[in-house]
């Protein structure tokens, strides 16, 4: 990428370092395309982007690109399960059976799959990767297979799984797909440009995702443990969902095509523009209404699930579908962090006692393991200048 590459958007009065983080982003060579955007107390304070959208093309990333977010999904996968708490609709200490009667493990309770902690992370039968476009084909595999005896996934992040688990029950608790929820009661009222299962005529807005060199630093992600680690495989594996990294190409990547950018694959295919989810987040750092009761927002805040996860090597700590804060701080400085992080290194959340929602997205996607700090350098900044300027407003 050009280290010339223009920034355009704007930053509000004090923000000016996060625009400068975000720049030097790019003159350090790491970005192609991306972009950044915070709310602070409903109004918007960042809204930058940069680059292009598509490396052949030299297509420019603009105001209205749009960005696949992988795992950023599962953040609103967690908003519509509380949501559905908030009305009185799901339990959390109910048995998954109870609203989703074929799932016949009465031992897995709500407050399992909303954490990872359900011992389904990975798929047992094989599969290829056209059956991850079939929502309903995957839910009813996972409601035949029995929980994983390996110790590993007492606390595993469920990769795509979590997906299909939480987005059954809104189905059958809701009566709609989760992305047809998604699309009525968040996006629509809160008239945010964010999908779960894209519109054909918004395909020509999505950005082309590319794998930095670094990419497959993770050990779980690599083809020779999976031959030797069966949990391992089935969850990265089982198929490879990366696609086959020796005829890969950006045509060819599984995650760039318009059969994955329909489907509801809904742990890590929401599709939204970064200004979309820091509204979201911001109306959640505010304490959630329209969409749910403060106290409601609250439950889905506090841990339910918190430890290392021996398989991706990593400590977590998990509220009711959203990440929250860990050593690692991937959710930025604020210990009260929540919202989730997405492959390659996207990151999007509140930080509720700054009243900020915030969302990075790019289409160059760095692996963690190689140390990627481009949300950080940017986090790093917001919060310094949020910092500063309530000072600002204290002394005043």
């Amino acid at each position: 990428m050009s280290k010339e590459a223009a920034i355009e958007g704007f930053v509000a009065p004090g923000f000016e370092r996060v625009a400068e983080a975000f720049a030097q982003n790019f003159k350090n060579g790491e970005e192609l395309g991306a972009a950044f955007a915070a709310v602070q107390d409903g109004v918007p304070v960042v809204d930058l982007w940069g680059g292009v959208a598509d490396r052949a093309t030299q297509r420019p990333w603009t105001k209205d690109t749009l960005q696949l977010i992988f795992s950023g999904t599962k953040g609103v996968v967690a908003t519509m399960i509380l949501m559905l708490i908030d009305r009185g609709l799901i339990d959390l200490d109910a048995p998954v059976s109870r609203y989703w009667p074929e799932f016949r493990k009465d031992q897995i309770l709500i407050r399992h799959i909303v954490s990872h902690t359900g011992r389904l992370p990975g798929n047992d039968a094989p599969l290829d990767l056209a059956d991850l476009t079939d929502d309903r084909g995957m839910a009813a595999r996972l409601a035949r297979q029995s929980p994983s005896a390996d110790p590993r996934a007492a606390y595993c992040y469920h990769a795509l799984n979590f997906g299909w688990l939480c987005g059954e029950v809104v189905r059958r608790v809701a009566g709609q797909s989760a992305g047809q929820f998604l699309a009525r009661e968040i996006a629509a009222p809160l008239s945010l440009d964010l999908w779960m299962g894209l519109p054909e005529a918004e395909e020509e807005r999505v950005s082309t995702l590319y794998l930095a060199p670094n990419w497959g630093a993770a050990s779980f992600l690599d083809p020779g443990v999976w031959a030797r680690d069966p949990l391992i495989r089935s969850v990265w594996g089982n198929p490879p969902i990366w696609g086959d990294p020796i005829d890969w190409t950006p045509e060819t990547f599984p995650w760039n095509t318009r059969a994955f950018h329909r489907a509801e694959i809904a742990a890590a295919a929401g599709i939204c523009t970064a200004r979309a989810m820091a509204t979201l987040y911001g109306v959640l750092a505010l304490g959630g209404g329209p969409l749910m009761s403060r106290e409601t927002l609250a439950l889905g805040r506090r841990t339910i699930a918190e430890g290392f996860d021996e398989v991706h090597g990593a400590p977590r700590r998990n509220g009711i579908g959203y990440q929250l804060q860990t050593e690692l701080r991937t959710l930025g400085p604020p210990d009260s962090a929540f919202g989730h992080s997405g492959a390659g290194g996207s990151a999007h959340g509140a930080w509720p006692e700054h009243r900020i929602g915030f969302s990075y997205a790019m289409n160059l996607m760095h692996d963690s393991a190689a140390g990627d700090q481009r949300a950080l350098n940017l986090l790093s900044a917001l919060h310094e200048a949020a910092s500063a300027r309530e000072m600002r407003a204290a002394s005043a």
